[in-house]
C-alpha cells in the first residue's frame, strides 16, 4: 500500500480508503464490517470514510467499535457533516457543526477525528459562519483538519481566500465523485484544488461498481447485485448498454497488465497526482484486497492512452 499527503496537512493516507457509506450499519452485520476493519489494516489501510447520515449514525456507531483498541495513531477516520439526521438537524449552522461534531465523537468513541467534512454546500448558511465553526472545533481539538464534499472550484477557491483573510482553518480536501465514468472534477475542482493545496478524496471510482466489468450489455442483472435494482439513481445513469460497452474494451488493457478490470480503473483515477485516495466500499475481505492491490499499479503515457480511447 502507497500513501500520499492529504493536502496542506500532516495527514498520510492510504491511497485506498475504506467507505462505510451504505454498509456499516447497513447492508453488513457487525462482524462483517469487524472482518472489513481486521482486512483493511492487513492491507495497509490506515484510511476510513463515514459521515454523520450514514445509516441514520450508526455507521459511525459501528465503526467506532471496529476500531477500539488500535492505535490512535494507526488510523485517520474522516466524517462528515450536513445531511438530515433523524432528529431533523441538519446544515452548516454555527449550532450545527458545533452539535454534529460532538454526536460524531461519541458514535465513533473517539475525542477527535483527522478530517471533518462539509457533505455539501449549504445555500443557506453565510460560508462565514461555517468556517468559523470549523475553526472552533479544530481550536478545540475535536478535529484535526478540515474538508469539503461536492463543491464546486469555485467554491473551494472563494473558501480557501476567506480562510486567508479571515485567519481560519484551512481546508485541505475535496471529496466528489471522479471516475472513467464521471469526468467532471477535472474542469475546474482539480484545478482549483490544485491552486491551493486541497487534495481530493474520490467516491465511487468505480462507478458502483460497473467499472469492474462485470455488468454486460444485454444481460439480466443476477440477483443480489446492486444493478438487478435499476431504480437506484446512482447506478442506473451507468447501466446503458453502451456505456457497458465501453467498460467491456477495458478487459484486454487489463489483462494485458496482469491486473484486473476494477484495479485498472483504480489506477486510473490514482493516475492524478492531485488524488490523495480512492473511497471504495466492499461487502467481503476478498473485495477489499482486490481493490486494495491497485496501489501502486502504474500506467504509462500509452496505457493512460488507450485507457481513454476505450472510453
Amino acid at each position: 500500500m502507497r500513501y500520499r499527503q492529504l493536502g496542506d496537512s500532516d495527514l498520510r493516507v492510504s491511497e485506498i480508503c475504506l467507505g462505510t457509506w451504505t454498509t456499516f450499519g447497513g447492508t453488513l452485520d457487525e462482524d462483517g464490517a469487524t472482518a472489513l476493519v481486521d482486512a483493511a489494516f492487513e492491507q495497509g489501510i490506515n484510511f476510513f470514510d463515514t459521515a454523520n447520515v450514514y445509516s441514520e449514525g450508526r455507521s459511525e456507531e459501528v465503526l467506532g467499535r471496529a476500531l477500539a483498541g488500535r492505535p490512535r495513531d494507526s488510523y485517520v477516520v474522516a466524517t462528515k457533516v450536513y445531511g438530515t439526521m433523524p432528529s431533523g438537524d441538519r446544515g452548516l449552522s454555527r449550532e450545527q457543526v458545533l452539535k454534529q461534531i460532538d454526536a460524531s465523537l461519541e458514535r465513533l468513541q473517539l475525542d477527535h477525528v483527522d478530517l471533518y467534512q462539509c457533505h455539501s454546500w449549504d445555500e443557506d448558511v453565510p460560508v462565514e459562519e461555517t468556517l468559523g465553526a470549523l475553526t472552533e472545533v479544530v481550536e478545540a481539538g475535536k478535529v484535526r483538519f478540515i474538508g469539503v464534499s461536492n463543491w464546486s472550484g469555485e467554491q473551494i477557491r472563494g473558501a480557501v481566500e476567506l480562510a486567508r483573510e479571515r485567519g481560519f482553518a484551512k481546508i485541505v480536501s475535496s471529496q466528489p465523485e471522479y471516475s472513467l465514468l464521471h469526468l467532471e472534477p477535472e474542469e475546474d475542482v482539480i484545478p482549483a484544488s490544485r491552486e491551493n493545496g486541497v487534495s481530493q478524496i474520490v467516491y465511487s471510482p468505480l462507478a458502483q461498481g460497473v467499472l469492474s466489468g462485470k455488468y454486460r450489455p444485454g444481460e439480466q442483472w443476477a440477483e443480489g447485485t446492486r444493478a438487478a435494482d435499476r431504480g437506484d439513481g446512482f447506478m442506473s445513469r451507468f447501466l446503458a448498454d453502451d456505456v457497458l460497452e465501453r467498460v467491456q474494451r477495458l478487459g484486454p488493457i487489463a489483462d494485458g497488465l496482469g491486473v484486473t478490470t476494477a484495479q485498472l480503473a483504480l489506477a486510473w483515477v490514482l493516475r492524478e497526482p492531485n488524488v490523495a485516495s480512492a473511497i471504495v466500499g466492499a461487502s467481503r475481505p476478498d473485495q477489499l484486497r482486490d481493490n486494495a492491490a491497485a496501489s501502486g499499479v502504474e500506467l504509462d503515457d500509452d496505457t493512460v492512452r488507450a485507457i481513454e480511447d476505450a472510453m
